[in-house]
């Protein structure tokens, strides 16, 4: 298949070398090269988009992979995707394995839910279909008016596990918090394993005390509503002691999640997995954004392997810490490429795909 005379332009919107990486093997996956495009940042800092072949009637995949600068990743795809429309592309995909701004998809008190503007902002932008992988909260598809396939990087998180994990059949699949119990879940019916759920940690950004459903005036200011009504006061959440819901002691833990980034809670979790008499510990995670000093807290904690895919680029961290290993995604992004172009149905990238999963 050719890049530029099947109807075909793979481009990569960043200007980060490292974050090319995933485009080229999505291209040389699929026979193709990829586009010809510059991008970069001028004096002033703002970005620039030279588009250097013509994409007239062709099917354009914009692969975008998540840098420290994410801001200057999202204009590099905004400038791409609205020059790719003003050059008359017959249709523009953003390929973009993990969706920036994911974790702020709900109302935080006065805050703002930051990837629907994202959303309205790519579809503007002119942005015709989605490839993204394993989004925060699954509800971020309705954001967009748009078509978006939320792909699925467990069947190579499982098969890791299954290949290179010795005695996986004595693990247990752990859920770091109540939040995570539904992956967890679903590893462990996969694998027929056990889970545990370790439940009594400190209480995280994403609970609902913070949904912005306490921001009108506290108690104290009810009386200025109304003298004579009483709306009856919802009692704080207390949270118990630590605890672990379930059977570790002697197995190897295997703790799953989405998104590992602030690497404080899996610390935690296993320090606690370890007092349990856990004696192998690995993290799981689709997103390893390991930001600031994960790879030194890592390589000096309890955990002995953190497994993250390549949907970000750590190649840094690897070096800093050599318990993160990658695992390639970039089959099944080369895949749903194929069919969207080919017009083929995605159901056999969904198979098995539950609701709740």
């Amino acid at each position: 298949m050719n890049a530029t005379k099947g109807g075909l332009v793979i481009f990569t919107a960043n200007s980060n070398p490292s974050c090319m990486e995933l485009g080229k093997r999505i291209a040389e996956r699929l026979g193709v090269e990829l586009g010809k495009v510059q991008v970069y940042q001028e004096a002033n800092r703002e970005t620039r988009v030279q588009i250097q072949e013509s994409v007239r009637g062709k099917d354009v995949f914009i692969i975008q992979t998540v840098s420290k600068d994410v801001n200057t990743i999202v204009m590099e795809l905004l400038i791409m995707v609205y020059a790719c429309r003003t050059s008359c592309a017959r249709s523009i995909i953003g390929v973009i394995p993990y969706f920036p701004y994911s974790k702020q998809c709900k109302m935080r008190k006065r805050g703002s839910i930051v990837s629907k503007l994202l959303a309205s902002m790519m579809c503007k932008a002119g942005l015709t279909h989605l490839i993204t992988m394993d989004l925060h909260q699954k509800e971020i598809q309705g954001f967009f008016n748009i078509p978006v396939d939320n792909l699925r990087a467990s069947p190579f998180l499982l098969q890791y596990i299954q290949e290179e994990i010795p005695d996986y059949r004595n693990a247990v699949i752990v859920a770091k918090s109540p939040a995570s119990a539904k992956r967890a879940q679903s590893f462990a019916e996969r694998l027929r394993l056990g889970i545990a759920v370790i439940h009594g940690e400190a209480q995280d950004a994403e609970s609902d005390l913070v949904d912005g459903r306490h921001s009108p005036p506290t108690v104290k200011n009810i009386g200025a509503i109304h003298p004579s009504l009483e709306i009856p006061l919802l009692i704080p959440k207390e949270k118990p002691p630590i605890t672990v819901v379930g059977d570790v002691g002697g197995r190897i833990a295997i703790i799953v999640d989405d998104i590992i980034d602030d690497v404080a809670t899996f610390l935690a979790a296993a320090d606690t997995l370890k007092e349990r008499g856990a004696y192998k510990i690995y993290v799981m995670a689709t997103h390893g954004i390991l930001s600031s000093d994960a790879p030194r807290l890592i390589e000096e904690s309890a955990i002995d392997e953190v497994v993250v895919t390549n949907t970000i680029p750590h190649e840094i961290q690897k070096l800093q810490c050599p318990k993160i290993k990658t695992v390639d995604i970039s089959m099944i992004l080369s895949e749903a490429i194929r069919r969207i172009h080919n017009g083929e149905s995605m159901s056999y990238l969904f198979r098995n795909i539950g609701v709740d999963d």
